[in-house]
Protein backbone atom coordinates (compact mmCIF):
# COMPACT_ATOMS: atom_id res chain seq x y z
CA UNK A 1 0.00 0.00 0.00
CA UNK A 2 1.31 3.45 -0.92
CA UNK A 3 1.03 6.53 1.27
CA UNK A 4 -2.02 8.69 0.66
CA UNK A 5 -1.00 12.35 0.54
CA UNK A 6 -3.57 15.05 -0.24
CA UNK A 7 -2.84 17.95 -2.57
CA UNK A 8 -2.94 20.31 0.41
CA UNK A 9 -0.43 18.14 2.25
CA UNK A 10 1.87 18.05 -0.76
CA UNK A 11 1.98 21.84 -0.78
CA UNK A 12 2.74 21.96 2.94
CA UNK A 13 5.29 19.17 2.85
CA UNK A 14 7.13 20.81 -0.05
CA UNK A 15 8.14 23.60 2.34
CA UNK A 16 9.23 21.30 5.17
CA UNK A 17 12.92 20.73 5.77
CA UNK A 18 13.53 16.98 5.58
CA UNK A 19 17.08 16.16 6.64
CA UNK A 20 19.25 14.48 3.98
CA UNK A 21 20.94 11.18 4.70
CA UNK A 22 24.48 11.70 6.01
CA UNK A 23 27.49 10.47 4.07
CA UNK A 24 27.96 7.42 6.27
CA UNK A 25 24.55 6.07 5.20
CA UNK A 26 25.20 6.80 1.54
CA UNK A 27 28.54 4.96 1.73
CA UNK A 28 26.99 1.91 3.41
CA UNK A 29 24.07 1.84 0.98
CA UNK A 30 26.40 1.96 -2.02
CA UNK A 31 28.56 -0.81 -0.59
CA UNK A 32 25.64 -3.11 0.24
CA UNK A 33 24.39 -2.86 -3.35
CA UNK A 34 27.59 -4.47 -4.64
CA UNK A 35 27.58 -8.15 -5.53
CA UNK A 36 30.32 -8.73 -2.95
CA UNK A 37 30.17 -5.94 -0.35
CA UNK A 38 33.21 -5.54 1.88
CA UNK A 39 32.29 -5.76 5.56
CA UNK A 40 35.44 -3.86 6.54
CA UNK A 41 34.47 -0.92 4.30
CA UNK A 42 31.06 -0.76 5.94
CA UNK A 43 32.53 -0.95 9.44
CA UNK A 44 35.10 1.72 8.58
CA UNK A 45 32.34 4.03 7.31
CA UNK A 46 30.37 3.70 10.55
CA UNK A 47 33.47 4.06 12.72
CA UNK A 48 34.51 7.22 10.85
CA UNK A 49 31.58 9.08 12.39
CA UNK A 50 32.41 9.33 16.08
CA UNK A 51 28.93 10.41 17.18
CA UNK A 52 27.14 7.69 15.24
CA UNK A 53 29.57 4.89 16.14
CA UNK A 54 29.50 5.80 19.83
CA UNK A 55 25.72 5.84 19.92
CA UNK A 56 25.49 2.53 18.04
CA UNK A 57 27.80 0.80 20.53
CA UNK A 58 25.79 2.20 23.42
CA UNK A 59 22.59 0.82 21.89
CA UNK A 60 23.84 -2.68 21.01
CA UNK A 61 25.13 -3.07 24.57
CA UNK A 62 21.96 -1.73 26.19
CA UNK A 63 19.40 -3.67 28.19
CA UNK A 64 17.11 -3.85 25.15
CA UNK A 65 19.53 -6.18 23.33
CA UNK A 66 20.68 -8.27 26.29
CA UNK A 67 24.17 -9.11 25.05
CA UNK A 68 25.97 -11.77 27.08
CA UNK A 69 29.31 -10.17 26.15
CA UNK A 70 30.05 -6.49 25.62
CA UNK A 71 30.68 -5.41 22.04
CA UNK A 72 33.62 -3.03 22.17
CA UNK A 73 34.03 -1.82 18.59
CA UNK A 74 32.03 -1.15 15.45
CA UNK A 75 34.06 -3.75 13.57
CA UNK A 76 33.16 -6.32 16.22
CA UNK A 77 29.50 -5.29 16.05
CA UNK A 78 29.37 -5.69 12.26
CA UNK A 79 31.24 -9.02 12.34
CA UNK A 80 29.20 -10.41 15.24
CA UNK A 81 25.74 -9.16 14.38
CA UNK A 82 25.97 -8.69 10.62
CA UNK A 83 25.26 -5.53 8.66
CA UNK A 84 21.55 -6.35 8.29
CA UNK A 85 21.20 -6.04 12.06
CA UNK A 86 23.55 -3.10 12.57
CA UNK A 87 22.34 -0.94 9.67
CA UNK A 88 18.86 -0.20 11.10
CA UNK A 89 20.45 1.05 14.31
CA UNK A 90 22.88 3.20 12.34
CA UNK A 91 19.95 4.72 10.43
CA UNK A 92 18.05 5.43 13.64
CA UNK A 93 21.03 7.12 15.26
CA UNK A 94 21.85 9.08 12.11
CA UNK A 95 18.30 10.40 11.82
CA UNK A 96 18.32 11.65 15.40
CA UNK A 97 21.59 13.46 14.74
CA UNK A 98 20.31 14.96 11.48
CA UNK A 99 17.08 16.36 12.91
CA UNK A 100 16.83 20.00 14.01
CA UNK A 101 17.92 20.41 17.63
CA UNK A 102 15.98 22.40 20.20
CA UNK A 103 15.66 22.57 23.99
CA UNK A 104 11.96 22.01 23.39
CA UNK A 105 12.83 18.50 22.16
CA UNK A 106 14.87 17.34 25.17
CA UNK A 107 11.92 15.47 26.71
CA UNK A 108 10.82 14.28 23.27
CA UNK A 109 14.15 12.52 22.60
CA UNK A 110 14.14 10.92 26.04
CA UNK A 111 10.71 9.51 25.21
CA UNK A 112 11.95 8.39 21.78
CA UNK A 113 14.85 6.48 23.35
CA UNK A 114 12.44 4.79 25.76
CA UNK A 115 10.07 3.90 22.93
CA UNK A 116 12.94 2.41 20.91
CA UNK A 117 14.08 0.25 23.82
CA UNK A 118 10.49 -0.80 24.45
CA UNK A 119 10.00 -1.76 20.79
CA UNK A 120 13.14 -3.90 20.67
CA UNK A 121 12.09 -5.68 23.86
CA UNK A 122 8.55 -6.19 22.54
CA UNK A 123 9.86 -7.79 19.34
CA UNK A 124 11.92 -10.26 21.37
CA UNK A 125 9.15 -11.11 23.80
CA UNK A 126 6.73 -11.76 20.92
CA UNK A 127 9.22 -14.16 19.34
CA UNK A 128 10.35 -11.86 16.51
CA UNK A 129 14.03 -11.90 17.47
CA UNK A 130 15.21 -11.10 13.94
CA UNK A 131 13.05 -7.96 13.93
CA UNK A 132 14.57 -6.42 17.07
CA UNK A 133 16.86 -4.03 15.22
CA UNK A 134 14.13 -2.82 12.87
CA UNK A 135 11.81 -2.54 15.87
CA UNK A 136 14.34 -0.31 17.62
CA UNK A 137 14.57 1.85 14.51
CA UNK A 138 10.76 2.03 14.32
CA UNK A 139 10.49 3.07 17.96
CA UNK A 140 13.00 5.87 17.52
CA UNK A 141 11.86 6.89 14.04
CA UNK A 142 8.06 6.80 14.17
CA UNK A 143 7.65 10.29 15.62
CA UNK A 144 10.39 11.89 13.52
CA UNK A 145 7.82 14.26 12.05
CA UNK A 146 7.72 16.18 15.34
CA UNK A 147 11.18 17.82 15.03
CA UNK A 148 10.50 18.62 11.37
CA UNK A 149 7.19 20.32 12.17
CA UNK A 150 8.70 22.15 15.14
CA UNK A 151 11.39 23.50 12.84
CA UNK A 152 8.81 24.65 10.29
CA UNK A 153 6.04 26.21 12.39
CA UNK A 154 6.75 28.88 15.00
CA UNK A 155 3.69 28.05 17.12
CA UNK A 156 4.16 24.26 17.02
CA UNK A 157 5.91 24.12 20.41
CA UNK A 158 2.78 25.39 22.15
CA UNK A 159 0.82 22.48 20.69
CA UNK A 160 3.57 19.92 21.33
CA UNK A 161 3.54 20.44 25.09
CA UNK A 162 -0.06 19.17 25.09
CA UNK A 163 0.68 15.90 23.25
CA UNK A 164 0.92 13.56 26.23
CA UNK A 165 -2.09 15.10 27.95
CA UNK A 166 -4.38 14.88 24.94
CA UNK A 167 -3.01 11.57 23.61
CA UNK A 168 -0.93 11.26 20.45
CA UNK A 169 -3.82 10.18 18.21
CA UNK A 170 -5.77 13.29 19.24
CA UNK A 171 -2.57 15.30 18.88
CA UNK A 172 -2.26 14.10 15.26
CA UNK A 173 -5.83 15.24 14.61
CA UNK A 174 -5.01 18.64 16.13
CA UNK A 175 -1.95 18.87 13.85
CA UNK A 176 -4.08 18.19 10.78
CA UNK A 177 -6.56 20.87 11.78
CA UNK A 178 -3.86 23.45 12.50
CA UNK A 179 -1.19 22.61 9.90
CA UNK A 180 -2.89 20.41 7.32
CA UNK A 181 -0.71 17.37 8.03
CA UNK A 182 0.50 15.28 10.97
CA UNK A 183 3.74 14.07 12.49
CA UNK A 184 2.86 10.52 11.39
CA UNK A 185 2.59 11.51 7.73
CA UNK A 186 5.78 13.59 7.85
CA UNK A 187 7.67 10.80 9.64
CA UNK A 188 6.54 8.27 7.02
CA UNK A 189 7.77 10.53 4.22
CA UNK A 190 11.12 10.99 5.96
CA UNK A 191 11.37 7.22 6.39
CA UNK A 192 10.57 6.77 2.71
CA UNK A 193 13.23 9.28 1.64
CA UNK A 194 15.77 7.59 3.90
CA UNK A 195 15.01 4.27 2.18
CA UNK A 196 13.68 2.52 5.26
CA UNK A 197 11.95 -0.83 4.65
CA UNK A 198 8.38 -0.59 3.40
CA UNK A 199 7.07 -2.37 6.52
CA UNK A 200 8.59 0.38 8.68
CA UNK A 201 7.18 3.17 6.50
CA UNK A 202 3.69 1.66 6.67
CA UNK A 203 3.82 1.09 10.43
CA UNK A 204 4.85 4.72 10.90
CA UNK A 205 2.14 6.04 8.59
CA UNK A 206 -0.63 4.01 10.29
CA UNK A 207 0.63 4.40 13.86
CA UNK A 208 -2.55 6.25 14.90
CA UNK A 209 -4.98 4.74 12.36
CA UNK A 210 -4.91 1.05 13.29
CA UNK A 211 -8.63 0.65 13.99
CA UNK A 212 -9.74 -2.34 11.92
CA UNK A 213 -6.33 -2.76 10.23
CA UNK A 214 -5.42 -5.95 12.09
CA UNK A 215 -8.47 -7.75 10.70
CA UNK A 216 -8.33 -6.28 7.18
CA UNK A 217 -6.29 -7.01 4.08
CA UNK A 218 -5.17 -3.41 3.82
CA UNK A 219 -1.61 -4.09 5.02
CA UNK A 220 0.63 -7.12 4.66
CA UNK A 221 1.35 -9.35 7.64
CA UNK A 222 4.91 -8.09 8.09
CA UNK A 223 3.73 -4.48 8.31
CA UNK A 224 1.05 -5.48 10.81
CA UNK A 225 3.65 -7.30 12.92
CA UNK A 226 5.69 -4.09 13.12
CA UNK A 227 2.54 -2.11 13.95
CA UNK A 228 1.67 -4.61 16.70
CA UNK A 229 5.18 -4.31 18.13
CA UNK A 230 4.86 -0.53 18.08
CA UNK A 231 1.48 -0.59 19.85
CA UNK A 232 2.88 -2.76 22.64
CA UNK A 233 6.02 -0.64 22.87
CA UNK A 234 4.00 2.56 23.17
CA UNK A 235 1.68 1.37 25.95
CA UNK A 236 4.61 0.01 27.99
CA UNK A 237 6.70 3.16 27.54
CA UNK A 238 3.90 5.59 28.29
CA UNK A 239 2.78 3.63 31.34
CA UNK A 240 6.32 3.90 32.65
CA UNK A 241 6.20 7.64 32.00
CA UNK A 242 2.89 7.89 33.85
CA UNK A 243 1.02 9.03 30.74
CA UNK A 244 -2.57 7.77 30.93
CA UNK A 245 -3.84 9.30 27.68
CA UNK A 246 -2.69 6.26 25.64
CA UNK A 247 -4.89 3.82 27.59
CA UNK A 248 -8.05 4.44 25.55
CA UNK A 249 -6.24 3.67 22.27
CA UNK A 250 -4.73 0.55 23.81
CA UNK A 251 -8.11 -0.76 24.95
CA UNK A 252 -9.55 -0.12 21.48
CA UNK A 253 -7.01 -2.39 19.78
CA UNK A 254 -6.43 -4.91 22.58
CA UNK A 255 -8.79 -7.63 21.33
CA UNK A 256 -7.68 -7.17 17.72
CA UNK A 257 -4.05 -7.68 18.79
CA UNK A 258 -4.91 -10.90 20.60
CA UNK A 259 -6.56 -12.27 17.46
CA UNK A 260 -3.82 -11.10 15.10
CA UNK A 261 -0.98 -12.41 17.28
CA UNK A 262 -2.95 -15.59 18.03
CA UNK A 263 -2.23 -15.44 21.75
CA UNK A 264 -4.27 -15.52 24.95
CA UNK A 265 -4.83 -12.50 27.16
CA UNK A 266 -2.44 -13.79 29.84
CA UNK A 267 0.28 -14.27 27.22
CA UNK A 268 -0.07 -10.67 26.12
CA UNK A 269 0.02 -9.49 29.72
CA UNK A 270 3.20 -11.54 30.22
CA UNK A 271 4.74 -9.75 27.22
CA UNK A 272 3.79 -6.37 28.68
CA UNK A 273 5.30 -7.29 32.04
CA UNK A 274 8.54 -8.52 30.46
CA UNK A 275 8.92 -5.35 28.37
CA UNK A 276 8.28 -3.25 31.46
CA UNK A 277 11.00 -5.16 33.32
CA UNK A 278 13.43 -4.34 30.52
CA UNK A 279 12.52 -0.65 30.72
CA UNK A 280 13.02 -0.70 34.48
CA UNK A 281 16.45 -2.25 34.01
Amino acid sequence: MSLTITAAEKAILADLTIPPRPQVLLTITQETKKSEPHVATIADAIASDVAISGAVLQIVNSAAFRRSHEIKSIHQAVMTLGINRVFPIVKAVALKGAMPQSKALDAFWLEANLLATSAAAAAEELGFESAKDNAYMLGLFHQAGVPALLHSFADYEALLVQANDMGWANFANAERQQYGTSHATVAALIAQQWNLPKVIVEAIYYQHDSDGLFSSQELGKSSLVMLAILKIARICAYRKLGVSSEEAVWQDIYDALLVFLNIEEQQLEDVLNAVTETLNA
